[in-house]
């Protein structure tokens, strides 16, 4: 009897340690099953932080894109109340440029005819020269791809040479009309307006202008060692000093 229930203890305590162990399994799992659960939640967790600071970080990149276009877009606008008033400025340039190109251009043409009057009436000095240049500027006006302060520059340049011509010592080789039959090849000198003498080439011949008469006369032999000298204080062969020449306006025609 007593071995019965000691049998039967036995049995029980095997069925109560079994019991046991299912238990703790069961606690296992149930503890397994909620570190993982609570592995993924802190997952969602971390993924949800990031993605909200990635899109705060987007929020501030578009704020301060946002700010960036609005000064632009007033930098834009001052533009264009600049442009508009520069349009305006220029319009009204333009219509004074327009109003002043109507009294330039009649302005050059005078320019250029009495650039004309005074070769015409001056000593003869270059005349071929001075007129092909009076000529290439009247070509000049009719040209449309030369600009009008071109245009007014040549001839002013033109008037300077001719002011030139009034106050300089010059010598050149050139063509003497001594009638309306002989025309010879001599040296030809001037000092301003003042005087203009000639020279035949070979040293043996000399004349001087004579601005009443508007012709050539011919000079005394004994004129020729002042003339050789001024001669060639033009040509820079001796150096420059006191000389003496013809007056053409005080030359009596013969």
């Amino acid at each position: 009897m007593n071995m019965m229930k000691s049998s039967l203890a036995v049995i029980a305590l095997g069925l109560s340690i079994n019991a046991g162990a299912s238990t703790l399994d069961a606690a296992r799992n149930i503890e397994s099953k909620i570190n993982q659960s609570a592995e993924q939640s802190q997952n969602k967790i971390d993924k949800s932080a990031d993605a909200t600071l990635s899109m705060k970080a987007e929020i501030e990149a578009l704020q301060e894109e946002v700010k960036n276009l609005l000064v632009y877009r007033d930098h834009l606008a001052r533009l264009v109340d600049s442009q508009e008033s520069e349009k305006s400025s220029l319009s009204e340039q333009i219509s004074g440029i327009k109003e002043t190109r109507q009294g330039v251009v009649p302005l050059m043409y005078k320019m250029i005819d009495g650039l004309k009057s005074v070769v015409e009436d001056d000593k003869p000095i270059k005349r071929d020269q001075r007129l092909a240049r009076i000529a290439k500027l009247e070509f000049m006006m009719a040209q449309a791809d030369i600009s009008d302060a071109e245009k007014y520059r040549r001839i002013l340049e033109a008037y300077q040479i001719e002011m030139d011509y009034g106050t300089k010592l010059g010598v050149y080789q050139g063509k003497l009309a001594l009638s309306t039959t002989e025309n010879i090849e001599a040296d030809l000198l001037y000092l301003g307006r003042v005087a203009f003498v000639a020279r035949s080439l070979d040293g043996q011949r000399y004349w001087a202008w004579n601005d009443g008469a508007h012709q050539w006369q011919s000079l005394e032999p004994q004129a020729g060692t002042e003339l050789d000298k001024a001669f060639a204080m033009a040509s820079k062969q001796i150096a420059p000093g006191l000389i003496s020449l013809p007056v053409s306006v005080n030359l009596e025609a013969n």
